[in-house]
């Protein structure tokens, strides 16, 4: 489960994870289509259902932008993995590791700033399902 092999799968689970809540959120730009994030948020910050409003404008731009930086994270994770990974392995791990790091404290941060700790466990358990195996240096 160290080896590069085994990390440049990994990366690919990686960007499946960060890049599936792009479509996710950027569906709710349209109050039709906004089920699965209004969801999501709902069990993210364990509320009670359709506590959001997605009505808003500004929400809905928030979602669109959220949605579309995800999927654009996602797709870059998936890159490094195809065009960089073989060239840099270490590089490559350590920067998407960095990133999820970077991630994971700002997220959290705002979360509690904003009444929402427990999103803080979820993150936790995305963070673990993220980075996995590619938090030590993999075996040539």
């Amino acid at each position: 489960m160290k080896t590069q092999k085994f990390h440049k799968f990994w990366l690919m689970i990686t960007a499946i994870v960060v890049g599936s809540f792009g479509p996710v959120f950027s569906l709710a730009t349209n109050i039709e289509t906004s089920g699965w994030a209004s969801w999501t948020l709902d069990l993210l910050s364990w509320s009670e259902s359709g506590t959001h409003n997605f009505e808003a404008p500004t929400t809905r731009f928030l979602t669109a932008l959220t949605g579309g930086f995800l999927f654009g994270w996602g797709i870059c994770i998936f890159c490094l993995r195809q065009w960089v990974f073989d060239k840099a392995p270490n590089e490559t791990r350590k920067a998407v590791v960095a990133g999820l790091l970077a991630w994971f404290v700002l997220d959290s941060t705002g979360s509690v700033a904003s009444g929402n700790a427990i999103n803080v466990f979820f993150n936790i358990l995305v963070l673990l399902i993220a980075v996995g195996p590619l938090w030590k240096p993999a075996r040539d």
